[in-house]
């Protein structure tokens, strides 16, 4: 698998939060959800690819979302959790060093990705369900989210741009 084939191969994007995306599924089903202003679609789906030397950046959404390792090297996912733990999850193949071939995020988490120190991309998916739609994304601030949880600076500080 080469980065570049995948982008072209694959019609992949850049993605604002960092990386390259595409989506591949939205239910032609909505419905109004709690927690919700309008009809969400039920669920959703994309292709990212992100590689080393770039970062998701912190951001959060009002829904679940399930990744899925599909290829490359592995993928940690960082998030802060609603009571403040730093959780950081291997998401690869290697089940025997820790990996796991997917993982949900629960909804409100801030949470960002990088390609494991020592690797070149991380290729994986995502299925997030009520469906994804860009008025539930809220990408972090940096100094709010220093402020709030300043015992995780550092990992603030690498995972955000402003």
């Amino acid at each position: 698998m080469e980065v570049k084939h995948l982008i072209e191969t694959l019609g992949l994007l850049p993605h604002p939060e960092g990386g390259y995306y595409k989506e591949t599924y939205r239910s032609s089903e909505q419905s109004n959800f709690a927690g919700f202003e309008g009809e969400r679609n039920y669920c959703t789906g994309i292709y990212f690819l992100i590689e080393k030397n770039n970062f998701s950046a912190l951001h959060r959404i009002k829904s679940d979302e399930m990744w899925h390792f599909y290829g490359g090297d592995p993928l940690e996912v960082i998030e802060i959790t609603l009571n403040g733990e730093l959780k950081i999850t291997r998401i690869g193949n290697t089940i025997s060093e820790g990996e796991v071939p997917q993982y949900l995020v629960p909804k409100n988490h801030w949470f960002g990705s990088r390609v494991k120190k020592g690797g070149n991309f991380s290729f994986v998916g995502c299925t997030v369900a009520p469906g994804f739609d860009f008025n539930d994304f809220e990408m972090a601030e940096r100094k709010a989210l220093c402020a709030e949880f300043p015992q995780h600076a550092v990992i603030i500080e690498e995972l955000t741009r402003n």
